[in-house]
């Protein structure tokens, strides 16, 4: 059997590189203190179950809270590990732990049970003028590096090291880091796209009049599950109706009503990477000749959009192409009146979309990773992953809508890898297409035998 793709000991060796040029570069040596965090209360004494910090999973690969990862590059141990000791008392509650033998074992260079961070930290950060550490998040953890630190500025006082006098968020580093994503990455959101796609097909199929909202949903989540996915890398919406002109619309329990479009958006995460698809389709197998038409303007939009996907081109312009299709439709709609572009400079579509056309995705649904560098919109580059996912959401009570159109919410959403030969879908098996979204949504074939 080949053993598994150890992705973690490379990017560690690439972080405390990046962090000794940084301090070559600011003549002050820099360190990183990385906390993993604890599982979050449901309610009463019950759990949330645990998902790990992905910055810190993603240097470290530890799947149990409370760790914390310190680097300290140019050190004898630069990398070091506080975990959970082994406790049998509280393994028969919680699950076994891994412990100080299992972090050593697994490529940490020193390791100590989480309890010793206080008495430790301030030794340890002894020579170390920036520090690279999340504040503002938690009180409690703040003020216990703020408290290493002043330890450590005493220790230092005697020996005349360096002592932590300057902080700075990690997560523009890592970000950086993880906006490019490696061969075993795109491996993973390939498979986490593939189990989505047919989450999705699942939905349409699903989805019939009179089905509830809270159906389709679990049939997307089973498909996630039933495909070794850890389950939806955000909650999954499912709007039918109206409720699909709510972007985040999560409540999922109102009934799928005949001659209503239905939108869900849902990703599988596979193995702490997850795929964002939307999809919009006809209830009842058919779009109204309003529903068609306002799907057609989305879907140009999007196509557009996927096409400036391409290596060297600012990362805007795909929201450009996307909004420039969407407000030329919305002119022929009959719901806008004037010039397209004086409409685009005034932002008159902004009261019928008001979102961006996509995000960097991987670990995080709204991944790491800077989309502007300086006053620029950045330039893509092979191996960004990012969606593309333009709408029109055409609500209800809205006087300047033709009532055609009133209640329409269509949003269209694809996962894209940027490529040296151009974009690439990694969700392109899911329908999308009228003909096809009819094909699939058709009632009628459906019941028969």
């Amino acid at each position: 059997m080949t053993p598994p793709v150890d992705l973690h000991a490379p990017r560690r060796a690439q972080y405390l590189a990046r962090l000794h040029e940084a301090s070559v570069a600011s003549r002050s040596p820099h360190a990183a203190l990385l906390f993993g965090g604890h599982p979050p209360k449901r309610n009463g004494d019950s759990e949330y179950r645990y998902r790990p910090c992905s910055d810190v999973h993603y240097l470290t690969g530890w799947e149990d809270p409370e760790v914390v990862a310190l680097f300290r590059p140019g050190a004898e141990h630069p990398y070091i590990l506080f975990v959970q000791p082994k406790d049998p008392a509280r393994e028969v509650w919680t699950g076994v732990r891994p412990g100080v033998a299992g972090a050593l074992a697994r490529g940490a260079d020193l390791a100590f049970p989480v309890g010793e961070l206080d008495s430790r930290l301030g030794e340890l950060l002894q020579g170390y003028g920036v520090l690279h550490v999340r504040l503002g998040e938690d009180a409690a953890r703040d003020a216990r590096v703020f408290r290493a630190s002043a330890s450590s500025a005493r220790a230092a006082a005697r020996n005349g090291l360096e002592v932590p006098h300057t902080w700075v968020d990690p997560r523009r580093m890592i970000g950086e880091m993880r906006l490019i994503k490696s061969d075993e990455e795109i491996a993973r959101l390939r498979t986490a796209a593939m189990i989505t796609c047919e989450a999705h097909r699942n939905a349409m199929r699903t989805g019939a009049p009179g089905a509830w909202e809270y159906e389709v949903e679990s049939a997307v989540d089973h498909t996630f599950r039933r495909h070794g996915g850890n389950g939806p890398g955000y909650t999954t919406i499912v709007g039918g109706g109206a409720n699909a002109c709510i972007l985040h619309y999560v409540t999922n329990r109102e009934v799928l009503r005949d001659g209503d479009l239905c939108l869900v958006d849902a990703g599988c995460e596979f193995q702490y990477y997850t795929a964002d698809v939307t999809r919009t389709w006809p209830v009842n197998g058919r779009f109204t000749p309003a529903q068609r038409a306002v799907y057609e303007i989305v879907l140009a939009a999007q196509e557009a959009a996927i096409d400036r996907a391409r290596v060297g081109v600012p990362y805007r312009e795909m929201h450009d192409a996307a909004v420039r299709v969407l407000t030329q439709g919305l002119v022929d709609l009959g719901i806008l009146e004037g010039r397209v572009d004086e409409l685009i400079a005034g932002e008159a579509y902004k009261a019928y979309y008001m979102h961006g056309t996509g995000h960097w995705l991987g670990m995080d649904v709204h991944d790491a990773g800077a989309y502007w560098l300086g006053f620029e919109s950045r330039a893509l580059a092979p191996g960004m992953v990012l969606t593309v996912e333009p709408g029109l959401y055409l609500p209800e009570d809205d006087d300047r809508v033709p009532e055609a159109y009133r209640g329409i919410g269509i949003r269209i959403e694809d996962d894209v890898l940027v490529t040296p030969s151009g974009p690439e879908v990694l969700t392109a098996d899911c329908p999308k297409s009228v003909a096809d979204l009819e094909a699939i949504c058709d009632r009628s074939a459906l019941s028969r035998p």
